[in-house]
């Protein structure tokens, strides 16, 4: 079993940001994974006291397909977040109130009449913006996305997923045996698997497209029962992980 791709969504509900290696820590998200997400309309979240909140509060593909045909990168190390597919290309700090504004004006453009109220990007220091309220790094069987395709007829891009870390040479579905169990990633990081990963309508929409086309979770429903794909793990052991990793159960 090995990893192949890695992906971090600095910008909860916009593209991923491939990567080729990163460190991993024990009870932490990927550094930077869902690090700012855009309110759509009031959330109540508050930056000095934050707690976490379901996706529907903020811009995301399970309420806002067409977010999918926006194209976000992140730069690290200038700490700018570059987005196209609007109306032109625009690059902004979002640490920075000018940054922050230029996005907000940006996306409401983009996002017209699905805007429920102002939009604004929200960050606190050390929070994420996950899907789950426990810290952790989410894994997805490309075999297990293979499969789906087969069902289906068509290619299932794992993109649609929004997972963490793709992985292979597993059986399909063998990630659902994992919970409770511990796996190894490259010579030292260490993960408890603490759940599997119910889906949401984000997986109906075209990564290409940011149109719904395919019924993911119908699908998933119908073949085994539930509506799962992918495992949520915990980092228990600091390491770094890189795409050709092997990954190795160790239990």
């Amino acid at each position: 079993m090995h990893v192949e791709e890695i992906y971090r969504y600095p910008v909860k509900g916009l593209s991923p940001d491939p990567l080729q290696s990163v460190d991993v820590l024990p009870g932490e998200t990927l550094p930077a994974d869902r690090k700012y997400a855009v309110e759509n309309g009031p959330s109540g979240f508050e930056p000095d006291a934050p707690s976490w909140f379901p996706k529907i509060k903020f811009l995301c593909w399970m309420k806002n397909p067409k977010l999918a045909r926006l194209h976000a990168s992140f730069d690290e190390t200038a700490g700018t977040v570059t987005i196209s597919g609007g109306n032109g290309t625009i690059t902004a700090d979002l640490d920075e109130e000018a940054g922050r504004v230029a996005i907000e004006t940006y996306l409401a453009d983009y996002m017209a009449e699905e805007q429920r109220g102002p939009l604004k990007v929200l960050s606190t220091p050390g929070h994420s913006f996950s899907d789950v309220p426990n810290r952790v790094i989410s894994f997805i069987n490309l075999e297990s996305a293979a499969d789906l395709g087969r069902i289906l007829g068509t290619e299932v891009d794992p993109i649609r997923f929004r997972g963490n870390v793709h992985l292979s040479g597993l059986r399909a579905w063998e990630e659902a045996t994992w919970v409770g169990r511990t796996f190894q990633v490259g010579d030292q990081a260490t993960f408890t698997v603490r759940k599997t990963i119910q889906r949401c309508l984000a997986t109906h929409v075209d990564p290409a497209r940011g149109v719904r086309d395919l019924d993911i979770m119908g699908t998933i429903r119908a073949n085994r029962g539930d509506m799962d794909c992918g495992i949520y793990a915990e980092v228990v052991t600091a390491g770094t992980m890189k795409a050709g990793d092997v990954v190795r159960l160790l239990d």
